[in-house]
């Protein structure tokens, strides 16, 4: 867009200034060209030659993508006011400085690091904006501008001259870039008349024109104003040269002062750094001792880590074996099933011909009493004299044991009614006592709470890292904690299926109940019982009551056979290792230590107390008919070691109890967990939560 002193036209946005429009400026010979905030990319295009705007003295292109000028740009010596504000300016070519009647030159908010020596030409040069730009130092030809009123740049990120300079303004910083060069500064007002007497009283955009007219009209009275200033210049230098006198005799006194000043100071700083010295040798010695502690701490981590990965690979190996051995198990468990079936069989057919036998005896047994009355009635009939006198006597003996016999049966019915009301009872007992001598149940049972028992101290290896800031061995534990999850997911399916099985022969038995056999869950549960040899039984009657009952408190009933076999007593298990146990057959690694800590524990109490070891005499003695009850065992009077179970992370105030699947962390209490449905360690969703049961 072309504008004059005198009009004013409409924008348009242009990549270049048209061929046009340059043509205009050549034959009107225009002197002011604005063609601000139009996206330019040039200045002229390739075809054009830039002296189409050699008359132009005012030259506005801000807001524009300009990135470079013309390198023949000096050609434009009409020139006055040139503004490249706000464009992408990296670098001005060296002919710039030919603008020898470039007044204002404003080059804000560009992309500029450095600015060429070639300004120094640019003898008429009042006004020079380069802020915003990355200018940190100027050429030291700037000085040569005499004429230079105005300077503004950004004065915190210049190197040379320093920010002190640079923020004093435009005279400081002339002063400072003379001194550099080694000439005289005198300040512009003395070259400003030669500029204006050149410009010849022709006017400019934007200010310059109406400055210029002023300073032509007004000729005369800055001559009188020079001539002042050069009276007032001479006064200033005899002031100067007064002051600079008394600033020596000044300075020669700072001097002493400052001479003694240092010495304080060395002397100071002298002993901070013997303060220092013993600091840093004490931060030393902390940092080493420091140092020393955590390694310790992260050997113990590591032998923890060692040994939490030795367990769950041993677990995991016992898994495989099981699973390959559950297969036998199974095929066991139903030959054993079916050999029940037969012998049920077999025993309901010897008890229908026992209940024949019965039958028959108590049919002779009726015929000889039938037998035996009717002799009675000859025989009575021949005594008759006798009978008459006795008659009396025994009609009263024979309605008491009318009445007896009446007593009897209503209590034979009574009972037989009571033991039909309560075949629900015992069928329940039944049932809880195949799931509890069920030793595929048990093991899966043990093998669960094993898993919950590693995953807790995994979460709690996880917690001691998480507050060492240590990562070495996440990825580690976080497979390690997804196999056991996955195991114990699957160990709860196991456990889901073997009770669904349990069920089923549950009902298969319950089936065959229906015939109305009387008594057939006690009977049941008769036979549950008789299964073990009697040579085996009286094996477990022999074992120690105290070893008995660690054994229920530890829910390792099914192995009870086996200390019997082998004829262990408390004493023995005590002195006994883990890998003794895995010989016996009791492979759970958590079990075994469990024993052996309870075994220790109750064998230590018992040398203080021996009478504790001493079977009771009173249930050896015990009444015929009477239940022998096992001797309750003595709480030992030490209490038992602390578990050392991690905190709730929610209310840090309850132990751990819920183990969140399938992340398997376990760091929630009952009452925080329900809440939640997120892990407060992974973020991972919450899928099922386990509750652990820690038995004391």
């Amino acid at each position: 867009m072309l504008l004059d002193s005198n009009a004013h036209q409409p924008q348009s946005v242009w990549p270049m200034i048209p061929y046009g429009a340059l043509a205009t400026c050549k034959v009107l010979q225009k002197k002011v060209l604005i063609a601000h905030t139009n996206c330019l990319t040039s200045l002229t295009p390739k075809s054009c030659s830039i002296l189409n705007l050699l008359t132009v003295k005012v030259l506005d292109l801000h807001d524009n993508q300009l990135t470079s000028l013309p390198p023949d740009i000096g050609q434009l010596t009409s020139l006055q006011v040139l503004n490249f504000e706000k464009n992408l300016l990296k670098a001005l070519p060296d002919s710039i400085g030919d603008l020898v009647q470039l007044q204002t030159l404003n080059l804000k908010g560009n992309k500029l690091k450095e600015l060429p020596a070639s300004l120094g030409g640019l003898r008429s040069l009042r006004t020079l904006d380069i802020s915003e730009n990355l200018v940190q130092e100027l050429p030291q030809a700037l000085a040569h501008i005499r004429t230079l009123e105005s300077l503004t740049l950004d004065a915190s990120s210049m190197s040379y001259p320093s920010n002190d300079i640079c923020s004093a303004g435009t005279e400081a910083i002339q002063q400072f870039l003379c001194g550099e060069l080694g000439i005289e500064y005198n300040p512009p007002s003395q070259y400003l008349l030669p500029v204006l007497e050149s410009d010849g009283g022709e006017t400019s955009v934007d200010g310059v024109s109406r400055m210029v007219t002023k300073y032509a009209e007004n000729e005369a009275q800055w001559q009188n104003k020079f001539m002042d200033y050069e009276k007032r210049k001479e006064q200033k230098m005899q002031e100067k040269l007064e002051f600079e006198r008394w600033l020596d005799l000044e300075q020669r006194g700072q001097a002493q002062l400052m001479h003694q000043s240092h010495a304080q100071k060395g002397e100071i700083l002298q002993s901070m750094k013997e303060e220092q010295v013993r600091l840093e040798q004490g931060l030393t010695r902390h940092q080493e001792r420091l140092g020393e502690e955590r390694m310790k701490l992260l050997e113990q981590l590591k032998q923890m880590e060692q040994g939490v990965s030795g367990r769950i690979k041993k677990l995991l190996e016992e898994n495989q074996r099981q699973k390959q051995s559950s297969e036998i198990l199974k095929s066991l468990e139903n030959d054993r099933i079916r050999m029940e079936q037969l012998m049920a069989i077999t025993q309901e057919e010897a008890e229908q011909l026992r209940r024949k036998e019965v039958a028959s005896a108590m049919q002779q047994m009726l015929a000889e009493t039938y037998k035996n009355k009717l002799l009675q009635v000859a025989y009575e009939s021949r005594r008759q004299d006798l009978v008459n006198q006795t008659c009396s006597s025994l009609a009263k003996m024979d309605q008491k044991f009318q009445q007896i016999l009446a007593w009897q049966e209503l209590d034979q019915n009574k009972a037989v009614s009571q033991i039909l009301q309560e075949s629900d009872m015992q069928k329940a007992a039944f049932e809880a006592l195949q799931v509890k001598r069920d030793l595929m149940h048990c093991q899966i049972r043990n093998q669960i709470k094993l898993i919950e028992r590693e995953l807790l101290q995994l979460t709690q290896l996880e917690l001691k890292r998480q507050q060492l800031d240590t990562e070495a061995l996440q990825e580690a534990i976080t497979e390690q904690r997804q196999a056991l999850t996955y195991l114990l997911q699957q160990l709860l399916k196991e456990k889901r299926q073997r009770e669904e099985e349990l069920q089923a022969i549950l009902r298969e038995l319950e089936a065959k109940s229906e015939t109305k056999q009387e008594n057939y869950w006690l009977i049941q549960y008769q036979r549950l019982l008789d299964q073990k040899p009697l040579s085996l039984r009286l094996q477990e009657e022999g074992l120690e009551r105290q070893l008995v009952k660690l054994l229920a408190d530890l829910s390792a009933d099914q192995y009870t056979p086996v200390f019997a076999h082998h004829r262990i007593s408390l004493k023995m298990l005590s002195a006994m290792v883990p890998s003794d146990l895995a010989k016996m057959g009791i492979t759970e690694t958590g079990l075994q230590h469990s024993i052996i800590r309870k075994a220790r524990e109750i064998h230590a109490v018992a040398e203080t107390i021996p009478e504790l070891l001493k079977p009771t005499e009173e249930a050896e003695l015990a009444a015929p008919g009477t239940s022998r009850e096992p001797p309750t065992a003595m709480a030992p009077s030490a209490p038992p070691p602390e578990e050392h179970l991690c905190e709730c992370v929610v209310c840090m105030e309850r132990e751990a109890q819920v183990v969140f699947l399938t992340c398997g962390h376990v760091c929630c209490c009952q009452t925080c967990s329900e809440a939640l449905s997120t892990c407060p360690l992974c973020r991972k969703d919450i899928v099922q939560r386990i509750r652990l049961f820690h038995s004391g």
